[in-house]
């Protein structure tokens, strides 16, 4: 099987924007604890705005999609990354619990779009017989940005403190210029991008 560099880096793309996305994700599961004293709210509200993310990602999964139908997978997969990672950062910024579970309900909506485009990207571009192994590499950056997340907790937590560590969620952006540089547009988003697109709920009916 040939690979052609765009493929490749489309692939590391793909993998980098699912890592990353859950070392954001990830980062304010180790913090709960001064948070909520710090923000004068109970470790249940605190927790809270994990449900929040979580509970945004499939609007985000909605909006991005269409984006991306629109606009094409590498234009939307920036536009999803600098989301996310601005909102993580944002996060740091938070002067109240209440402000803190907007920002994060935010977060959920970038965090639910960066699977969806990034896996379309990789799947539409890379060899068919390869699909099978790239799925499987691309779930991995799952469980890779968690243990990120608890790397950096473990080297940095005790000198930054948890605002800062939210800074640290801006490092994704960094990706976009890789991005932007290495990796071409999906070659069936290219074909099909003239073409009429079908609604959602005509989508939904026929598959």
């Amino acid at each position: 099987m040939t690979w052609t560099k765009s493929q490749r880096n489309v692939v590391i793309a793909a993998y980098l924007g699912w890592t990353l996305d859950a070392f954001d994700f990830f980062l304010m599961v180790f913090m709960f604890k001064d948070i909520s004293a710090e923000l004068h709210s109970s470790m249940q509200l605190v927790s809270s705005a994990v449900l929040l993310t979580l509970g945004m990602r499939p609007l985000g999964a909605l909006f991005f999609g269409r984006l991306a139908d629109r606009f094409g997978r590498k234009p939307t997969l920036v536009w999803n990354i600098l989301a996310y990672s601005i909102l993580e950062m944002a996060s740091g910024f938070a002067p109240s619990m209440s402000m803190l579970l907007i920002v994060r309900a935010l977060f959920g909506i970038a965090m639910g779009g960066e699977w969806g485009v990034g896996s379309a990207l990789a799947m539409e571009t890379i060899p068919p017989a390869a699909r099978g192994f790239v799925s499987g590499l691309l779930q991995v950056g799952y469980p890779s940005g968690y243990f990120l997340a608890s790397l950096a907790v473990y080297l940095f937590y005790d000198r930054l403190g948890w605002r800062y560590m939210f800074m640290l969620g801006a490092i994704p952006a960094a990706l976009v210029f890789f991005i932007r540089r290495g990796v071409s547009e999906s070659p069936a988003w290219q074909e099909r991008k003239s073409l009429p697109r079908p609604g959602l709920l005509a989508v939904l009916r026929r598959e």
